[in-house]
């Protein structure tokens, strides 16, 4: 079968199923496969795709077509335009969390030292903040050893040393260290929206997605625990979900966090919201 007749069929095929993207996907697909560049294969639809790649194609196009991310297929996803290894054991990083590394990023500044991220996943976040500050020592804290090597996986093709990856339970292994800023992207989709969106999220880890307390426990739990971790003037960053945002900002006002803002993600709903640590006032 020659190219261009293959991307007819896979995309009539995945748009039939329902993906959304389905001739990007086609593209994508084939040039992972063929390991040629996307304008390489515009350049070249007469060309014959052998029997072993269509034997490939044939697999991955059915796991595509039961809902499968393309992530976890290739292995790999973009984040901060860098290339982040994916697999099962973590959840794919999304476009609208690269709001929540943007906010990191504006509250750096010569006084920062340390960063503390919690639940890395992939170590996504962690590797693009050191991507852009190389001069600030980040701690990247997951539950599972597994998950821990994938993201000291990442890091190591991307050249990047400022990370130290620990296994912990959120705070369980930190030994009372102090952090200027501590950034997380917790659990925090409901049991009750899980089921609604089951379709979508059944291939990624269910225990990065869900939270107690109708998605917000875990969220809770970090905002009543992050003082003790943070530093006098230090910020609390947190994604969270798109209904969230009121509920959560009483929690960082009860616990007394000042400064507070919400960010809105690309559809225009809040997704992200910080606080500052302030024990005292300035002198004027």
């Amino acid at each position: 079968m020659i190219i261009e007749k293959w991307l007819k069929y896979s995309a009539n095929l995945l748009k039939k199923n329902k993906i959304l993207v389905y001739q990007l996907e086609s593209v994508i697909l084939l040039s992972f496969v063929l390991k040629k560049s996307k304008s390489w294969i515009y350049g070249f639809y007469e060309k014959k795709i052998n029997y072993i790649k269509l034997k490939i194609l044939k697999k991955f196009l059915k796991r595509r077509i039961k809902g499968e991310p393309i992530a976890y297929i290739l292995g790999f996803c973009e984040f901060w335009s860098l290339k982040i290894y994916v697999s099962p054991y973590v959840l794919i990083p999304r476009k609208d969390t690269e709001i929540l590394v943007n906010i990191v990023l504006q509250k750096i500044n010569n006084n920062t030292k340390k960063i503390l991220e919690l639940g890395t996943g992939s170590g996504a976040i962690s590797i693009a903040v050191a991507f852009e500050y190389s001069f600030i020592n980040i701690t990247a804290v997951d539950i599972d050893n597994k998950i821990i090597n994938l993201a000291k996986y990442n890091a190591q093709k991307l050249n990047i040393y400022n990370i130290t990856f620990l296994k912990s339970n959120w705070f369980s292994n930190l030994k009372n260290q102090k952090f200027d800023i501590i950034i997380s992207n917790p659990p925090y989709i409901s049991i009750q929206k899980y089921f609604f969106f089951k379709k979508e999220l059944k291939f990624e880890p269910y225990r990065s997605l869900i939270s107690d307390n109708n998605g917000t426990a875990d969220l809770n739990y970090i905002i009543s625990q992050s003082s003790k971790y943070l530093n006098n003037y230090g910020w609390l960053i947190l994604e969270h979900g798109y209904k969230q945002g009121y509920i959560i900002k009483k929690m960082f006002q009860i616990k007394n966090f000042k400064n507070i803002n919400q960010y809105f993600d690309i559809q225009g709903y809040d997704r992200v919201i910080c606080g500052q640590k302030i024990l005292i006032k300035d002198k004027k």
